[in-house]
C-alpha cells in the first residue's frame, strides 16, 4: 500500500517514513525495537476486573507476584480527580509521590510509609498494553490524608469534594478490605496457589536481627487506649499495660500469614540478642506487609466505637490465620 492508499494514522505515519533519511528511518526503527522489549519486561496482569465502591467501579488487576493493582485512571476517578491536576502546586524532595498528593497543604498529614508505598508501578494488561497503577491497599491511607488534613482544617475548597469521596470509601473499606474486593474482583482469590507454610514464613521472617526501626507508631497506641477506655497520653511516657503485647500478638500478627507470630518467637528465642518481634520480620516483604496491616488497622480502630465494635470490623476484614483463637486472651478481648 503507497501513501496515496492509505488513509487517518495509517497516512500520516507512511507520509513520515517517506521524508526520513535512511539513517533516521534505522534509528527509528532501532527505538521501536527497543520500546517493544522494554514492554515485554513489563509484568503482566494475570487478572483483571473492576472493584465496586458505592457508586464508583474501578479498574484493578493482579501482577504475577501477587501485587494487587487499582488503575491510575481508577485512583483519580475514585478521589474525584482529573488524571493530572492543573495549576497544581508541588513541594521539593517528592517528586515518586503520586499527583493527587503533592498539593503542599497535605504534605503535614502524609506518613512516612505512604511516601514509601506509594509509587506509580508500571504493567501490561492481559492484551498486551501498557498501562500504570498504584497498590490497592494505599486507596483507604490516601483517604485518610485528606480526611486529616480536611479535620485540621488545611484543605482547600477546591479540595472539599475528595474528602467526600474519600469519606464514601473509608466507610465502604471498613465493612470489606481492599485486598479482598480486587481478588473477588479478578478471580484471583480462586485461583491462588496454597503457598507451603515454608515459603510464607520465608518472605516474613529474617535470618538476623533487623534494626531498630519505629514501626508502631502514636496512631497505633492512641487507637488502643481509647478503645480499651484508658486515657491517652499515658501518665508516664511509654508506659502502656502488659496485656497490649498480647492483644497485639493477636490483632497483627496473627493475622499477616500462617504460622508468622510463632517463627518470630521462635527466631526471637533463637537468637543471642533479644529485640522486639517486628525486629525478626525481613527488611523488604515482611516489613512492608506488617505496615499495610497496621494502617488497615489504625483505619478500622479510628471507624470503631469501642474494642467490641473494632473486633467485629477486625475479625471480618482481617481473620486470624486458621481462625484459632488466642487462649491466652479473655473473652472479651477477641
Amino acid at each position: 500500500m503507497n501513501i496515496e492508499d492509505a488513509t487517518g494514522n495509517a497516512r500520516g505515519g507512511r507520509a513520515r517514513q517517506a521524508s526520513m533519511t535512511p539513517e533516521q528511518r534505522k534509528e527509528a526503527a532501532t527505538m521501536a525495537a527497543l520500546a517493544k522489549v522494554a514492554l515485554s519486561r513489563l509484568p503482566k496482569a494475570t487478572h483483571e476486573g473492576a472493584i465496586h465502591i458505592g457508586d464508583l467501579d474501578i479498574p484493578c488487576a493482579v501482577l504475577p507476584n501477587g501485587q494487587r493493582l487499582l488503575t491510575q485512571s481508577g485512583f483519580m476517578q475514585a478521589l474525584g480527580r482529573a488524571r493530572q491536576a492543573k495549576g497544581r502546586q508541588h513541594y521539593d524532595g517528592d517528586v515518586n509521590l503520586p499527583a493527587f498528593l503533592t498539593a503542599k497543604n497535605l504534605k503535614p498529614f502524609i506518613p512516612i510509609e505512604l511516601e514509601v508505598t506509594s509509587s506509580q508501578v508500571e504493567f501490561r494488561t492481559s492484551g498486551g498494553a501498557r498501562a500504570f497503577g498504584y497498590p490497592a491497599e494505599i486507596l483507604p491511607k490516601v483517604c485518610d490524608v485528606f480526611l486529616n488534613a480536611n479535620d485540621a482544617g488545611a484543605l482547600a475548597h477546591t479540595q472539599q469534594h475528595i474528602v467526600v469521596k474519600a469519606n464514601t470509601i473509608i466507610r465502604a473499606l471498613a465493612h470489606v478490605g481492599i485486598i479482598a474486593l480486587v481478588d473477588e474482583a479478578t478471580g484471583y482469590q480462586k485461583d491462588r496457589a496454597k503457598d507451603a507454610l515454608a515459603k510464607i514464613l520465608e518472605a516474613y521472617v529474617a535470618k538476623e536481627l533487623q534494626p531498630w526501626v519505629k514501626t508502631f507508631d502514636a496512631n497505633y497506641y492512641e487507637g488502643m487506649f481509647r478503645l480499651r477506655g484508658l486515657p491517652y497520653p499515658p501518665e508516664t511516657r511509654n508506659l502502656r499495660p502488659q496485656y497490649f503485647g498480647r492483644l497485639t500478638n493477636d490483632i497483627v500478627y496473627r493475622r499477616l500469614a500462617p504460622g508468622v507470630l510463632e517463627a518470630l518467637k521462635k527466631e526471637g528465642a533463637a537468637a543471642e540478642k533479644k529485640g522486639k518481634l517486628h525486629q525478626h520480620l525481613t527488611a523488604g516483604y515482611g516489613r512492608q506487609e506488617l505496615l499495610k496491616h497496621l494502617g488497615s488497622v489504625t483505619t478500622m480502630m479510628r471507624l470503631s466505637k469501642d474494642w467490641p465494635d473494632f473486633m467485629l470490623k477486625l475479625n471480618r476484614i482481617s481473620p486470624r490465620y486458621g481462625d484459632t483463637l488466642d487462649l491466652e486472651l479473655e473473652e472479651k478481648d477477641r
